[in-house]
């Protein structure tokens, strides 16, 4: 799958990468971009032989540095802009993506791009990686969703401090606020993230979606609630559905 613009798709096994690939913008995030990345992230989702992917930036300076502010700051008519979401809603699709996400995050991860790496499911560092989002500061606020998926990472009064002073966050500061899970040296980066994705690929594709499914569902649910999604989504897996036929045979013989 290739012919992209801005986005470099590859797919090796059942991992697939996804490389931002505007280097020369620090992978500005543009129009164009969204565009390519809504239909890599379709095809992701479509593809049944893709059991995990990992998203990255290309050069050494950026996973990616923002909004192209040449582009999204010059606002189109309140029609068109609902109409452009409706057909091209990234962040939405982002959710529906029932494969993990992986970010490995280097250099600049500011503004959309910390928007990006926020709707990955794990959020892996390099120590060289700077996390900001300066929108408040430029007079606007965010627009893909980091007023909500911020704080579900690390906290309210973190992302608040944060987003009202436009305060940037090194790696190290990142881990100990849980925005990310794990943080290396650069040259380790990539590495990390390929051993992370091989993992999670040699695992039951099934029962690694449906992990991740009850994870992201179940955090905004009462206890109850969340409990009762876990029953049923373990409840569908065939190892499980097996096992219980097993025991009620057992139960009738005793």
């Amino acid at each position: 799958m290739n012919g992209f613009e801005t986005v470099i798709y590859e797919k090796k096994g059942h991992v697939a990468y996804v490389t931002l690939n505007r280097p020369q913008a620090l992978n500005a995030y543009s129009v164009q971009m969204r565009d390519d990345l809504f239909e890599v992230l379709g095809a992701i989702r479509a593809d049944g032989e893709v059991r995990v992917a990992v998203v990255k930036g290309a050069g050494e300076k950026a996973f990616c540095a923002g909004a192209d502010l040449t582009e999204f700051l010059t606002a189109p008519s309140v029609v068109k802009a609902r109409r452009i979401r409706g057909v091209r809603d990234l962040w939405g699709l982002f959710l529906e993506v029932p494969q993990p996400l992986i970010a490995a995050l280097h250099g600049y991860v500011l503004g959309s791009g910390l928007e990006i790496a926020l709707f990955c499911d794990l959020r892996i560092a390099a120590d060289d990686a700077i996390f900001g989002l300066p929108e408040v500061g430029l007079g606007i606020i965010p627009g893909a969703g980091a007023t909500q998926t911020l704080p579900r990472a690390m906290g309210l009064a973190r992302s608040l401090d944060m987003l009202l002073t436009s305060r940037r966050l090194d790696a190290k500061e990142a881990f100990q606020y849980g925005l990310v899970s794990r943080v290396v040296p650069r040259k380790e980066l990539l590495g990390l993230a390929d051993e992370l994705a091989g993992t999670i690929a040699s695992f039951d594709p099934e029962a690694v979606r449906r992990a991740k499914e009850a994870l992201a569902r179940g955090c905004d649910l009462p206890l109850p609630d969340g409990l009762d999604l876990e029953r049923r989504l373990a409840a569908g897996l065939p190892r499980i559905a097996r096992g219980a036929q097993g025991l009620s045979g057992r139960k009738r013989k005793g």
